[in-house]
């Protein structure tokens, strides 16, 4: 799979911008702030169907313009693709697969897998729960749409039951109709739960091989797959999820939430036998979160038969010149796209960016 062209319109620093890519490395040179993660944001968008920075729609919109447009050419092992998005402040988004228009975006998800990188990456590893359960949930959506569904599904359940929880007045107003809420949550928190533990447990592997490969065997690593929902993944789990639901009712109606549930999930990780959020240096949590990264390629690999398209944003600012040779020498089996503030002669398509514009191809 691979993007073979990309079209701007408005979007970000660009106000028109059509480019053709190379199938293997393409990188992106040129100083801070002149468009290079703009690039990487625009293709981003057309295979997640939102932008890996916490913005709204409009925001994206170039500056004094009512309207934006990205598109993609892509190709996949059996088929081409194109994927358009329409960007408008006074309306909705619309996004086009082979120009005809999706009504959800559930409908765009897997369409272009991709796995992205970038320094603020550090967060999956040394942040909160939210952020590897994102890593969970971006990664199996990509490889299974019912996931993604299921997920919004799960969403909504626990929507309704935290505002029942938190606008009835009693307690026994919350015991006479919770149990509608309960039943929904746990049939599709089980759904949810066993899908992320079969994940945790595909990416393992190939999380240790990308591990032992970046730091030239000297490092193990585990991964955990840690349910918030307080009960075993088994044959009883809705069971038993159902009982600690009511056993923690009370416990939950003072908070005004639902404290127990796939939404409390998390990934515990260990390097050599120690947690890596807490004990790891900083070098080493980057590099764990660089190997998480690089186990999803061979996850959705094996899962589609295809390499997803790789995205590292300014990451070779923050390696040592042995691991930018390894990364290099693992991501070259799929297209890969990088961005950089310096000429390091690679072995690839270069193009020179400033001000919102492809200055040379090289």
């Amino acid at each position: 799979m691979k993007i073979n062209r990309l079209k701007l319109r408005n979007f970000r620093n660009y106000e028109e911008l059509e480019v053709n890519f190379g199938d293997s490395l393409n990188v992106f040179v040129g100083k801070n702030a002149q468009g290079k993660t703009n690039l990487l944001e625009s293709i981003y968008y057309c295979c997640i169907g939102k932008s890996f920075k916490s913005v709204k729609d409009k925001d994206i919109i170039k500056w004094n313009h009512e309207d934006g447009y990205i598109k993609v050419e892509a190709e996949k092992k059996y088929r081409d693709l194109s994927v358009e998005v329409k960007f408008s402040k006074k309306s909705k988004k619309i996004v086009m697969i082979n120009s005809l228009p999706i009504k959800r975006i559930g409908e765009l998800i897997g369409e272009l897998n991709i796995v992205f990188f970038s320094p603020n990456e550090l967060k999956l590893v040394k942040e909160s729960p939210e952020e590897r359960r994102k890593f969970m949930d971006i990664d199996i959506s990509q490889i299974n749409k019912r996931y993604f569904y299921q997920l919004s599904r799960y969403e909504k359940i626990l929507g309704n039951r935290n505002k029942l929880l938190k606008n009835s007045e009693n307690i026994q107003v919350v015991k006479e109709t919770v149990d509608i809420w309960d039943r929904a949550l746990v049939q599709s928190a089980k759904k949810i739960a066993f899908e992320r533990d079969k994940f945790v447990k595909s990416i393992a592997p190939y999380t240790q091989k990308a591990q032992s490969y970046l730091s030239g065997g000297k490092e193990e690593i585990e991964l955990r797959y840690i349910s918030g929902c307080g009960v075993n993944l088994d044959e009883k789990f809705e069971e038993n999820f159902d009982k600690l639901l009511k056993k923690n009712l009370e416990k939950d109606f003072k908070l005004g939430y639902t404290s127990l549930g796939v939404h409390r999930d998390d990934i515990d990780i260990f390097l050599n036998g120690v947690e890596v959020k807490s004990f790891g240096s900083q070098g080493q949590q980057r590099t764990v979160a660089l190997s998480l990264k690089l186990a999803e390629l061979e996850n959705m690999y094996n899962e589609v038969g295809e390499y997803p398209i790789l995205m590292l944003d300014d990451v070779f600012s923050e390696l040592d010149s042995d691991r930018q040779e390894r990364l290099l020498k693992f991501s070259s089996r799929t297209q890969t796209f990088i961005s950089t503030t310096e000429n390091k002669n690679l072995n690839g398509i270069e193009y020179l960016i400033s001000n919102g514009k492809i200055l040379n191809i090289k």
